[in-house]
């Protein structure tokens, strides 16, 4: 089920509640310690702690692997859905397909501006003279505001994806966006998050078998070649290498 709604918890508790939740979490599940919880363990504790009204899966739709393990213990949760307008067919495809086999409600969030409208204001191609910016009005901002009326949200984010990420914790407090912030595949390998989602048969973008290891707009996106980092197709060419979401 696709929808463009408002997030559906009625009551949410205060930053100083959940910011010391969010360290409790941290410390049981032993995160970045030799007793790590696996990924099922992490979202039991959310599961335990939190409801699915109060909690969000951002997805970039490469694969399904986080929705389906967040769906399997939390059925019903809403799966964000960054809407940029400058996506491939296949990662629309991988939404709509995620929205039909698993029990999770698809939340497409939508940048204020459209493509048209940016254009016609900042010019046109702004992802190639200014990607941050475009990123920020066409991810940051909108995350930011879907965001608002929950407690907390899964990332998909990985240690091995790039040096800005090889200390990510389990749990955290986003400060930036007011709420508890849950990476339960951290640990994973590529490989790992790949025969997770063939051993539970979810769904796979068509790119990631194709040369596409991580996947965002499709004028900045380009194959990577075996063995090279495999966020470097990512904004290639230039310095930078994270769109703003999880800095």
């Amino acid at each position: 089920m696709t929808v463009s709604l408002a997030p559906r918890l009625a009551t949410k508790r205060s930053a100083e509640e959940l910011e010391a939740l969010a360290e409790q979490g941290n410390l049981e599940l032993g995160s970045l310690t030799d007793h790590e919880a696996s990924p099922a363990e992490v979202v039991a504790w959310v599961a335990r702690n939190f409801g699915a009204d109060a909690a969000a899966v951002a997805c970039s739709m490469a694969d399904a692997a986080l929705p389906h393990l967040v769906a399997e213990q939390l059925p019903g949760v809403d799966v964000l859905f960054l809407d940029t307008g400058y996506h491939f067919a296949e990662t629309r495809i991988t939404r709509d397909e995620v929205g039909r086999v698993l029990d999770v409600r698809i939340v497409d969030v939508l940048p204020q501006l459209t493509v048209p409208e940016q254009d016609a204001e900042f010019g046109a191609k702004l992802h190639d003279r200014n990607p941050t910016l475009c990123c920020e009005m066409r991810k940051v901002a909108p995350l930011k505001d879907a965001l608002a009326g929950y407690e907390l949200w899964f990332t998909g984010v990985r240690r091995e994806e790039a040096p800005t990420r090889t200390n990510t914790p389990l749990v955290t407090w986003d400060a930036r966006n007011g709420l508890v912030k849950v990476n339960p595949v951290a640990a994973w390998t590529f490989d790992d998050l790949l025969d997770y989602a063939g051993a539970h048969q979810v769904p796979v973008n068509l790119l990631v078998t194709n040369g596409y290891p991580s996947i965002g707009c499709e004028p900045c996106t380009k194959p990577v070649a075996a063995g090279e980092d495999p966020r470097s197709g990512r904004w290639a060419g230039l310095s930078k290498i994270e769109c703003g979401l999880h800095l």
